[in-house]
C-alpha cells in the first residue's frame, strides 16, 4: 500500500513541476494540473507467478490533495483521500465495507513526505533522485537505503499531452514489479466533491 501511494502522488504530481524543473527533466513546459481522471490497467509481476496479476480501475485526482483510486476488477475496492483523511473500502456482498487497521499512520507519514511533489518539487524531493534517461523516461531512485529495500526504482513515462503520464513502473526488488498503464485521461475537468468522500 505504501508504494502504491507513492505512485498515486507521482501520477498526480507531475503536472506540478516548476517551469525550470519541467523543462530540465522533460524538455517541455508544464501544465498546471487541477484535476486528472483516467482509467488504468495494473500488472503485478512476481517471481512465483506464471502470469502477472491484472487489475483494472480508475484514478481521479483533484488539487490540492483529493484522490480516488478505484479497482473495478478483479476485486472491487476504493481508496479515498480527502481533507487529509484516508479511507479504504472493499465491496462485499454488493455493499462497500470500510477497512480498518490499514496502516493509516504510515500512510500519513508518506503523504506528508510527498506533499512537496504536489507543490512542484518532484525534482527536489528529499526521498528520490530524478534523472531523465535517453529514451525520455524519468527515473526516480530512492535516496534512503530503507526505502530502497521496498522500492529499488520508479520509471515514469510521460504521455504526449503535457501534465499526463502514459505509464509508471515500480520496481520492488530484483524480480518483482508493478506496472500501471493509463488510458483515456481527462485533464482539468470539474469533479464533484462526493467523488472523494463516498465509495
Amino acid at each position: 500500500m505504501r508504494s502504491l501511494l507513492i505512485v498515486l502522488f507521482l501520477c498526480a504530481g507531475l503536472g506540478y513541476f516548476h517551469q525550470g524543473q519541467a523543462v530540465e527533466l522533460t524538455g517541455r513546459s508544464p501544465v498546471r494540473v487541477e484535476s486528472v481522471q483516467t482509467e488504468f490497467t495494473q500488472e503485478k509481476h512476481l517471481p512465483i507467478l506464471v502470469r502477472p496479476i491484472i487489475s483494472k480501475g480508475t484514478f481521479v485526482f483533484q488539487a490540492p490533495g483529493s484522490l480516488r483510486w478505484e479497482y473495478l476488477a478483479p476485486i472491487h475496492s476504493v481508496l479515498l483521500l480527502h481533507d487529509g483523511r484516508i479511507r479504504k473500502f472493499i465491496e462485499q456482498n454488493g455493499k462497500f465495507v470500510e477497512e480498518s487497521g490499514m496502516g493509516v499512520d504510515s500512510m500519513q507519514i508518506i503523504l506528508q513526505e510527498i506533499t512537496g511533489w504536489l507543490d512542484g518539487n518532484i525534482a527536489d524531493t528529499p526521498t528520490f533522485h530524478a534523472t531523465v534517461q535517453e529514451n525520455g523516461i524519468i527515473l526516480l531512485t530512492p535516496k534512503e537505503p530503507a526505502l530502497a529495500k521496498i522500492i529499488s526504482r520508479i520509471e515514469l513515462r510521460l504521455a504526449d499531452q503535457s501534465g499526463l503520464m502514459e505509464s509508471v513502473v515500480l520496481y520492488e526488488g530484483a524480480d518483482s514489479l508493478t506496472k500501471l498503464i493509463f488510458a483515456h485521461a481527462v485533464l482539468n475537468a470539474k469533479i464533484p466533491a462526493v467523488t472523494f468522500t463516498q465509495p
